[in-house]
């Protein structure tokens, strides 16, 4: 039976896409675990190690007007659809990190805390959370004054003061900033 494990990062920040991966493994890697538990350089490492071994991978994503169009939540999911859709070998069965399930062609189950506890599902992390970390760094060649190589788009007091001081930019996500200062 194929298992993907299906993970998505980027739901609290400010700014940016929420990406999602998906991945089918069929050995274990040394090292794999939740991404939040991990340093930027061990991921790095791991991200290179789950593409070279995994039996299939994808990334989705849904930009910052979808998430302003229809929802943190539904785009997340929409996301995290996109991923598994995205696999050159389709799962049997996907395990995803959370408690909401995206509508799949196969059978699904959510796992609150399951970027800690199945192993599937931390490979996931570490692939989504390397992808958008670096899409936060390359923006902030193109926004400096932001500091998205720092905080990746999360409400920082620098990145507060920037919206202060700039406004927001194409990839702000205005619903988000309404609520946070507010």
């Amino acid at each position: 039976m194929l298992i993907a494990g299906v993970d998505e990062v980027g739901r609290g920040p400010l700014a940016g896409p929420v990406v999602a991966a998906a991945v089918i493994l069929n050995e274990h890697i040394e090292g794999i675990a939740d991404s939040k538990l991990l340093t930027p350089k061990k991921r790095e490492l791991l991200f290179r190690e789950i593409q070279k071994h995994a039996i299939a991978f994808a990334i989705g994503r849904a930009e910052v007007a979808e998430i302003e169009a229809i929802n943190i939540l539904q785009a997340s999911l929409l996301a995290m659809k996109r991923a598994v859709d995205g696999l050159k070998v389709q799962p049997d069965h996907v395990k995803v990190d959370g408690q909401f399930c995206p509508k799949v062609n196969c059978s699904v189950e959510a796992i609150i805390g399951g970027d800690r506890t199945v192993y599937v599902i931390s490979a996931a992390s570490i692939l989504a959370k390397v992808i958008r970390d670096r899409e936060m760094i390359a923006y902030d060649k193109q926004y400096p004054e932001y500091g998205f190589a720092a905080h990746k788009g999360y409400g920082t007091k620098q990145h507060f003061l920037a919206l202060e001081k700039y406004g927001p930019t194409p990839l702000h996500r205005r619903s988000f900033i309404r609520r946070s200062v507010s």
